[in-house]
């Protein structure tokens, strides 16, 4: 899933955030340490952020909304055709898309999180 809210435009410095989601069952992060940091999202649930102690960078979420799976930015795997295989079944949080951002096509129009 794309997400266009508040939030993931500040932790990816963009427009939107390129999601995946899977199964926490098998998930490991490899290498490096990971700091995390809790907030409560843009739409009202505590999320919770994941990010490379080196680096700085979010490389997944977790949280209440999504019990059981965790939330890849995609465009951090090592994978280089991980964004090609990313391609968003849904939008989230339209309403704060950029007005020059279009519509993906064939993707599901979310307000908000469902």
């Amino acid at each position: 899933a794309v997400c266009h809210c508040r939030d993931c435009q500040k932790i990816s410095g963009s427009t939107y955030s390129t999601n995946t989601i899977v199964s926490e069952d098998g998930f490991k992060v490899t290498e490096g340490k990971l700091k995390s940091i809790s907030k409560t999202a843009d739409g009202g649930n505590t999320i919770t952020s994941h990010f490379c102690g080196d680096c700085g960078s979010t490389l997944f979420r977790d949280g209440p909304t999504f019990p059981g799976m965790k939330v890849v930015k995609a465009g951090v795997l090592d994978d280089v055709d991980a964004l090609e295989h990313a391609k968003p079944g849904a939008e989230l949080f339209t309403t704060t898309r950029v007005s020059w951002v279009p519509e993906i096509a064939g993707a599901a129009q979310k307000p908000g999180m469902p």
